[in-house]
């Protein structure tokens, strides 16, 4: 397991060296660790992840079939960061108001 030190320096109060710990033991993943490692979890059966490969293969199959078909839409593939809509040349012309382009917080 690793192990998180701190050692206070000569100025330092307690909250910011308590507060050096707790960010380098999530810099560690010993939190998550512990957290995973709270409860057992059996693992499962090698049968069991057969199955559930095969049946994920099916099912893959199956789509792609049915894309080829038409009958379903293909889904664009997900890729973090790039989900927001492109802007468009209305939110950057001179006639827009303030804060008219912007989200509603709620």
């Amino acid at each position: 397991m690793i192990n998180a030190e701190v050692v206070k320096t000569g100025t330092e109060n307690a909250l910011s060296t308590i507060r050096r710990f707790t960010r380098r033991a999530q810099g560690a993943n010993i939190i998550k660790t512990v957290r995973n490692k709270r409860y057992y979890s059996r693992s499962s059966s090698q049968t069991v992840k057969k199955k559930r490969a095969l049946k994920l293969l099916k099912r893959r199959e199956e789509f792609k079939q049915l894309v080829k078909e038409g009958k379903v839409a293909e889904t664009p593939t997900r890729r973090p960061g790039f989900n927001r809509p492109q802007s468009t040349t209305e939110n950057t012309s001179s006639s827009s108001k303030f804060g008219e382009g912007t989200p509603i917080a709620r």
